[in-house]
């Protein structure tokens, strides 16, 4: 991916985790990109491991604050050889690591009238729910320019239906294993 800006004012902003599901929206938003003439900008957002009050609470943290953010700009450009195969074949663009929770880093960058906002919507459960706040759902309820939600790819919910299946297997066989290794008599080995 080029990081210099293009003269488009157009932007096509794209949340990027690393998860399959980020990448999937990565490879949708440099579609649209492409589609408009418009500018990619991937951003992956990182925070402290025990958030910023934390960091704040533990000078000694601080120390730790370049490591991290070194780590993050080596997901960032994992994520863009996974998806173009190296940094330098996607739309031209601008991508950024920025320090802050998701949802509102997104929203504060895209914040152009002629900007598009993509977010992975990814499938979750009740207690994930729970425990993390959706940023999808952040940037839908909170962003001044359109924003596209993309499920995730069809193959990412056949891996998981798969592996489900696997590790059921796995505790079934596991189970009736154990089952019959106790009804062994103690003589009969």
């Amino acid at each position: 991916m080029s990081v210099s800006r293009t003269s488009s004012t157009a932007r096509v902003v794209v949340g990027v985790s690393g998860s399959p599901g980020s990448l999937t929206a990565l490879g949708r938003a440099a579609d649209e990109a492409r589609q408009r003439g418009a500018a990619l900008w991937p951003v992956l957002t990182w925070q402290a491991p025990e958030g910023d009050l934390a960091a704040r609470r533990f000078p000694a943290s601080a120390s730790m604050v370049p490591e991290w953010e070194r780590l993050a700009r080596e997901r960032l450009a994992q994520a863009l050889r996974d998806v173009f195969g190296g940094t330098d074949t996607g739309p031209a663009g601008h991508a950024l690591v920025v320090r802050g929770t998701p949802g509102p880093a997104l929203v504060r960058i895209a914040d152009r009238d002629d900007d598009i906002l993509l977010v992975g919507a990814g499938a979750r459960g009740r207690l994930h729910r729970a425990l993390w706040p959706s940023v999808s759902r952040y940037c839908l309820a909170h962003a001044g320019c359109p924003v596209l939600a993309v499920p995730p790819s069809p193959l990412q919910a056949t891996l998981a239906t798969v592996h489900r299946r696997n590790a059921l297997r796995l505790r079934l066989d596991t189970g009736q294993l154990e089952r019959e290794s106790a009804t062994v008599p103690p003589d009969a080995a």
